[in-house]
């Protein structure tokens, strides 16, 4: 299982980014936005201009959150996918894996019919990303492990030369 502090590499962050870019262009989107659980942005791309990233980021974590609490109450395990429809503007948020939420903010150039098809596909690369990153990420005994490949001597040495 893929912990709440996922560690994203730069090689994943850059798919992410360039599935993010693809889909603005195919979704005829405004802007996309990848948001982990703990309200932390990803990444975002299109026209982002004027919005508060952070908060923006914070929000959609709440709002998951929130939404996953109403689908419990209802016997559900969760609302993978909600959409909220504004006078000029509108939201499309899926969840990707266990860690992952995707924000697709698109106007009248699009539909939500063509974000949703557009949404399927990134969302199974997404996926695919994410599980990269959790093999990545496992040590031997199936924790994460965030140090990687440093070794007891490199941290001798490191405190040794602190001295």
């Amino acid at each position: 299982m893929v912990s709440s502090q996922m560690v994203i590499y730069e090689e994943e962050h850059e798919q992410l980014t360039h599935i993010c870019e693809r889909l603005v262009r195919d979704a005829l989107a405004k802007a996309i936005f990848i948001v982990d659980k703990d309200g932390q942005l990803v990444t975002s791309t299109g026209e982002t201009t004027g919005i508060d990233t952070t908060g923006l980021a914070s929000l959609i974590a709440g709002a998951t959150a929130a939404t996953g609490s109403l689908a419990q109450m209802l016997g559900e395990e969760e609302f993978p996918v909600h959409f909220h429809e504004g006078t000029n503007k509108h939201l499309h948020v899926s969840v990707i894996g266990e860690t992952l939420i995707l924000v697709v903010i698109f106007d009248e150039r699009s539909s939500l019919g063509l974000v949703r098809l557009r949404v399927k596909r990134a969302h199974d690369e997404m996926q695919d990303i994410i599980a990269a990153v959790a093999t990545k990420a496992e040590g031997g005994d199936g924790e994460m492990d965030l140090f990687g490949e440093i070794t007891d001597d490199d941290i001798d040495s490191l405190f040794n030369d602190a001295f």
